[in-house]
């Protein structure tokens, strides 16, 4: 060991897609299904058939029923 620490390259860890780049393998772009609760945009595209929640109201569709005994 000469005692030199080596240097951290945090550049590539979380890298940014440059513009104009190709979306991630499974990465959907089109237009998204509306929440059926607060009508606020989900992450599941607009042919998903049943019922559609956003993150927030899924999070707290599953404190409901998990809560509920």
């Amino acid at each position: 060991m000469d005692g030199t620490q080596p240097q951290d390259d945090d550049t590539t860890y979380c890298a940014a897609r440059p513009p104009g780049a190709a979306p991630a393998p499974g990465a959907y772009e089109g237009p998204f299904a509306e929440c059926v609760l607060c009508r606020a945009p989900t992450e599941y595209p607009e042919s998903t058939k049943g019922s559609t929640l956003c993150p927030v109201c899924e999070w707290q569709e599953a404190q409901r029923t998990a809560c509920s005994g």
